[in-house]
């Protein structure tokens, strides 16, 4: 030994190490009482040896591999093969050389990320890799993934939420992708999963990082996800043993006190590891903590402890895989002793690598001089040297290779993950209160408040609220105001947002306690927490509150699915995993009903190709360039879900107004679809007509006319000789092509209210004339397929009359209030601003303004922007749930609006040998020549709209397709609808069908 002082300081720290120091002051920080009564009396009996899984089976090759590369070692290579050293992607040239020094100098055998970036991260790895005389081991916490310390990767929910979720399968999935992801970055250990039972929920450092505070429901968590993470070739680390999970001291800065009695740790902290063990685990990871029951020394940290270490986890519980310490720069370690000696200790104790060392060359230093003085014997070294070595083969460092750097964010970004983050949040969100079932919301038509609590963001909760229906959202700073203001709703929704970070502290602070405790008694309250249940503590009483829900996270596809889980278009699944006071309990969860409302999800989710439908961009930006429409919405949904909603270009070619999802089109000729044609199917539905009903019979007005004898049948599939359409306005205008004031005024006044647009007003019985012209029009002498708006003017005639009500009241209240279709109506700014709504035209031949809130049809215009065939703004969203309501045969929402019977009947093609692709208000031509794409099935439907538009559906793939634009504007040009001759509806209906996966 060259240096004395370390030979002195190696004796006093062995001598100190071995002896009871019974005298020491115990400042450990003590967080439990032994005489806590043990309740639970489940027990786990390990298995036999011979019974074990194991993961990564031991091989001749193997063995001769390690003995190999151990017998050419020296000293100091083996002594560096024990540490574990932190590195970091995010810090200069001067840590990156400091690293590399050790590799190079102390020959380290491992390292350790922490925070940076996954590329960064990669190309140190390559580079370190390549100053190792032996491939290094490569660890990374990375409890909810990549993202727990390198930006541009996934985060993964917290073991907390996943904790609630009963699907094992699920956990095991997100472990699978994990290990993909560790792969691909070169990293063999992640040090995961976490395995503390957190019975304490104030513990400041566990928490969130726990699947929870029951033993069996952590244990079966952790199973799940080591099974997927081992299972594809990366090794597991279950930590903080022998339990962290019940102290409210932080291991960083002090060392906890575990005071509970040996029979306690076995029957709760020791059985997750005794499960995990017989699974299969490769490594733990020892805590620092101070249990008196297990280690008489005080303050003796356990990862320091010869009894915890060597004498419970490895001859009681007969652990014979890899050790880890926690971090030796951690107080709870570094207090005890220091470098050098603390290495000493640990792995005296029984540990095999030393995690984070605060001081690299003096523990070398310090551990050389233990093995030259035998306090640390060759056979001790070689335990654990040629353990390392053994799990160095296992993870491929026989055969390195550098980590390619191609195609890497992507290779570690892959769609699928959010695939399955929607299965998770779908099956871990938690009801714990569903007082009078307040869940799902049904009723639509009820007016809904919002109200915020918490500082972080709810952009997307909100957004998907208002994809269900009308959501007002109120803000007040005084109390008393908000309350009066919310006596004009029948429910309100609050939701309270934290930022999404494991140790952020979440709680409501005393001002929100107020406020929910005000509104919750005066109004009927959904309370929706995007937090730690653990925030739930400080809410001292429920009984105000009917419906509670736990969505455990603040994140975007969180809020997404616990808006779906509000309006019913999934069910409530997820199992409380920690308790609330006394309030709610550990497995307390509420199911809820499922309504086939519309849902969101990833692709994957229902067997569609992502990177197909991204192709949807491209064809959206061709048809933008070539000026065949300023902007648009495309929609896609399939099983009841929609999984693609994109908004492209702007509302003008001259504006920087960017189309939103929200924004109103003008949707032409779909109006017949999704207004006229339900009302005139629920009349079918009642018997109220037949179609075998003459038109004569349906509105007497016909009778002695040459369209008496039309049947009902004939008139819906445009096989009854009527004209296409009549330019009826023409006949309004004076010499000039102006609106002749014979039938117009600029302002509203007696026998002139019908607006058609801005500061013009048509006198109110132009309508008959209309009719009148209608019934007086030629009837084709020849039966022939003829489309003709006429169909449905009369048709909104015949509901009117029938009902004696008008027809948007008749869609307003029969559909579109029930659906949520609260962006669909007539006259559209009679409620939404004009900036909200695309123009449709730059009319110069009869209103001479620019359209825009206004219908584009001018006979729709002239009734008022009210009619059977046009007049319906709404979005593509809107639009689709209509469609979704006709896939699923008239029922939507758990209402049945019409019998599928009267579906059947509507979709059939009852002309088809004549040549009719038609159903009763629905086109069917699919094939060459129709407005699809030619690779739909004959049972599909829809319709189109003169000002860009589509609405499809297929009952055989399930999908819904929306495609909504404006490109009639700026103008109509005669034979120029270059939409149509591009084909770009068809080309996207083209990339869904191809998008599908078989």
């Amino acid at each position: 030994m060259k240096n004395p002082f370390i030979k002195i300081s190696l004796y006093a720290a062995f001598i100190f190490l071995i002896t009871n120091c019974a005298s020491k002051k115990n400042n450990g920080a003590t967080d439990n009482k032994k005489d806590i009564p043990l309740k639970d009396t489940v027990v786990y009996v390990p298995k036999n040896t011979s019974e074990k899984k194991t993961f990564f089976k031991d091989s001749d090759q193997e063995t001769a591999w390690v003995d190999s590369i151990y017998n050419k070692m020296t000293v100091q290579e083996k002594i560096g093969q024990l540490f574990m050293v932190s590195a970091y992607s995010n810090k200069d040239s001067v840590h990156v050389n400091q690293i590399s020094k050790l590799i190079e100098d102390y020959k380290i055998g491992n390292v350790i990320f922490f925070q940076g970036g996954p590329v960064r991260q990669a190309k140190l790895t390559n580079l370190y890799q390549s100053k190792a005389k032996v491939p290094l081991m490569i660890g990374i916490d990375a409890e909810w993934g990549l993202a727990m310390r390198l930006d541009s990767t996934y985060r993964y929910p917290w073991n907390m939420t996943l904790g609630a979720i009963q699907d094992l399968k699920l956990i095991e999935n997100v472990g699978r992708n994990m290990a993909a992801e560790n792969k691909r970055i070169g990293v063999h250990f992640n040090f995961a999963p976490v395995l503390d039972i957190n019975t304490n929920p104030k513990n400041p450092i566990i928490g969130n990082r726990s699947f929870g505070e029951d033993k069996v429901n952590v244990s079966e968590k952790a199973i799940a996800l080591m099974k997927g993470i081992q299972g594809n070739g990366v090794f597991c680390t279950g930590k903080h043993f022998p339990g962290h999970g019940d102290t409210s001291t932080d291991s960083h800065h002090a060392l906890p006190t575990v005071n509970f009695p040996k029979d306690r740790l076995e029957l709760v902290e020791l059985y997750p590891y005794k499960k995990l063990f017989d699974e299969g685990l490769a490594s733990v990871m020892v805590a620092h903590l101070n249990i008196p029951s297990l280690e008489s020394q005080p303050n003796c940290p356990s990862s320091a402890s010869y009894n915890v270490v060597t004498n419970l986890l490895q001859k009681e519980l007969g652990f014979n895989g890899l050790i880890f310490t926690d971090g030796l720069a951690m107080k709870g370690a570094a207090n005890f002793k220091g470098p050098g000696d603390l290495e000493i200790a640990v792995i005296l104790a029984g540990n095999d690598i030393l995690l984070c060392p605060e001081n690299v060359p003096v523990a070398f230093q310090k551990l050389e001089a233990a093995y030259n003085e035998k306090v640390i014997t060759e056979e001790r070294l070689a335990h654990s040297v040629k353990k390392i070595l053994h799990y160095k083969y296992k993870a491929g460092l026989n055969k390195y290779k550098p980590i390619d750097l191609n195609n890497l964010y992507n290779d570690l970004n892959p769609t699928q993950n959010d695939a399955l983050h929607y299965k998770l949040y779908e099956n871990a969100i938690t009801v714990l209160k569903n007082e009078k079932e307040i869940l799902p919301i049904k009723d639509l038509s009820e007016k809904i408040a919002y109200i915020k609590l918490g500082e972080d963001t709810n952009s997307t909760f909100v957004s998907t609220l208002k994809k269900y229906t009308e959501i007002t959202e109120v803000k007040d700073t005084n109390l008393d105001s908000l309350n009066k203001e919310l006596k004009k709703f029948d429910k309100v929704i609050i939701s309270y947002h934290k930022v999404n970070k494991a140790w952020e502290k979440q709680e409501f602070t005393l001002q929100e306690m107020l406020w929910l405790k005000e509104i919750a008694k005066h109004n009927k309250v959904i309370l929706d927490i995007f937090a730690k249940p653990y925030s739930l503590l400080s809410v001292s009483n429920f009984d105000d509150i009917e419906g509670l829900v736990v969505s455990y996270q603040n994140s975007d596809i969180s809020q997404v699915v616990s808006a779906e889980l509000i309006f019913g278009a999934i069910e409530a699944k997820g199992k409380l995993p920690v308790s609330i006071n006394d309030a709610f309990h550990v497995n307390d969860g509420l199911t809820t009903e499922k309504l086939n409302r519309l849902a969101f999800t990833a692709p994957e989710n229902v067997n569609m190709n992502p990177a197909i439908l991204s192709k949807i961009d491209a064809v959206a930006q061709k048809a933008i360039d070539g000026k065949m429409t300023p902007g648009m919405q495309v929609l896609v949904a399939r099983k009841g879900n929609v999984i693609f909603q994109k908004s492209y270009g702007t509302q003008t070619y001259d504006n920087g107004k960017k189309v939103t999802d929200s924004d109103l089109y003008d949707v032409a000729s779909i109006s017949k679809m999704i207004s006229t044609l339900p009302n005139v199917m629920q009349l079918y539905d009642k018997n109220k007509v037949e179609l075998d009903t003459k038109l004569k019979d349906m509105l007497p007005f016909f009778a002695k006319t040459n369209k008496e004898n039309i049947t009902f049948k004939d008139l819906l599939n445009h096989y009854a000789g009527l004209q296409a359409w009549i330019p009826f306005y023409k006949a309004t205008l004076d010499k000039n092509n102006q609106p002749s004031e014979k039938y117009y005024r600029k302002v509203a006044e007696n026998g002139f209210t019908t607006k058609v647009a801005d500061n013009l007003y048509i006198r109110n019985d132009y309508h008959d004339t209309i009719m009148k012209i209608i019934a007086e029009s030629p009837v084709a002498l020849k039966k022939e397929y003829k489309y003709s708006d006429f169909t449905f003017i009369i048709l909104k005639e015949y509901l009117e009359r029938k009902t004696h009500k008008k027809l948007e009241d008749l869609s307003k209240e029969n559909f579109f209030n029930t659906l949520g279709m609260t962006n669909t109506l007539y006259n559209p700014l009679e409620k939404f601003d004009k900036s909200n709504i695309a123009p449709t035209e730059i009319d110069n031949y009869f209103r001479h303004q620019v359209i825009q809130g206004y219908v584009h049809d001018m006979a729709a215009a002239m009734e008022g922007g009210v009619a059977g065939h046009a007049g319906i703004f709404s979005n593509a969203m809107d639009v689709a749930k209509m469609m979704q309501l006709f896939l699923q045969k008239g029922n939507y929402g758990g209402v049945q609006y019409f019998s599928p019977q009267t579906f059947d009947a509507f979709n059939t093609c009852y002309y088809k040998n004549q040549g009719v692709l038609r159903g009763l208000g629905f086109d069917k031509r699919v094939h060459k020549g129709g407005p699809t794409c030619d690779c739909v099935s004959e049972a599909s439907f829809g319709h189109t709209g003169f000002t860009g538009n589509m609405a499809w559906a297929d009952p055989e793939t399930e999908i819904v397709y929306v495609f909504l634009s404006n490109r009639t504007y700026p103008e109509v040009v005669n034979d120029e609808n270059k939409l149509a001759k591009g084909k770009i509806r068809e080309e996207i209906q083209q990339i869904i069908q191809d998008a599908i996966i078989k």
